[in-house]
């Protein structure tokens, strides 16, 4: 499915702290970025630069101190607890470095799981088929490799067919070959369904093969957003430099 220019999640001013007094710590200071509908986007940098906590205030799992947040048409920092809650469970897709699936139900049943929480859900076999699961679709995640187990994660989140999936590290727990598959998995799963995929990773050259474009944070701040291949190529930050060519720290 061809990219789009429309501007789909949409952020304005985004701010977030921990503590008070002098244990104030501001962990993003008024971020703002637009991906457009239909793209992988990659969010890089260095350990505590606020990243995660950047996917955590989109998704919902935190609130934010300032600033707003647009998924669509969706303005999410003005919605109810209650009906924030009911458009993640629709309209949100998670996928996590650690799989979180349930133990007792087959990889079918853990992705059936979410299935109903949508109007428009995709179709099983072809989910299956899609993340290369028919075959081991009977079995407990115990019976299958991790980087089966995280295709079934992305599986459970896609399965709503949303129209934007967050990923924390998903390829985290994964060896090298394996995080390599599951990332050109996300690519072709994007292409097939259009959805906007945003990740957060350490994974660098992998996900600069898979993503469009690459924002990269530093203490609180996001310092350089473009084209993947030019922040790969000649970033202009500084620390961006340091931190593609492997000299951070």
């Amino acid at each position: 499915m061809a990219k789009s220019n429309t501007p789909y999640l949409v952020v304005e001013g985004l701010a977030k702290h921990y503590g008070d007094g002098e244990a104030r710590v501001q962990v993003l200071d008024g971020i703002t970025t637009t991906v457009n509908r239909g793209e992988i986007c990659v969010m890089l940098g260095p350990s505590g630069s606020g990243k995660s906590t950047f996917l955590n205030l989109i998704g919902g799992l935190e609130g934010a101190d300032g600033g707003t947040i647009s998924v669509g048409n969706c303005e999410l920092t003005a919605l109810s607890i209650k009906d924030l809650g009911e458009y993640r469970r629709r309209e949100l897709g998670f996928v996590f470095q650690f799989y979180n699936l349930v133990p007792d139900l087959t990889i079918k049943e853990n992705i059936e799981v979410t299935a109903h929480l949508s109007s428009n859900p995709l179709p099983m076999e072809e989910l299956l088929r899609s993340l290369g699961l028919w075959e081991h679709r009977n079995k407990f995640p115990r019976q299958v490799s991790g980087g089966q187990q995280q295709r079934c994660a992305i599986g459970r989140a896609l399965v709503k067919n949303p129209g934007l999936i967050l990923c924390d590290e998903p390829t985290g727990a994964l060896d090298y070959k394996t995080s390599k598959e599951v990332l050109e998995l996300m690519e072709r799963v994007n292409r097939k369904y259009g959805c906007t995929i945003v990740i957060v990773t350490h994974n660098m050259q992998q996900a600069a093969r898979v993503s469009d474009r690459t924002a990269f944070f530093y203490l609180g701040e996001l310092i350089e957003y473009d084209d993947t291949q030019k922040i790969f190529v000649s970033p202009t930050k500084e620390a961006t430099q340091n931190y593609v060519t492997g000299r951070f720290g």
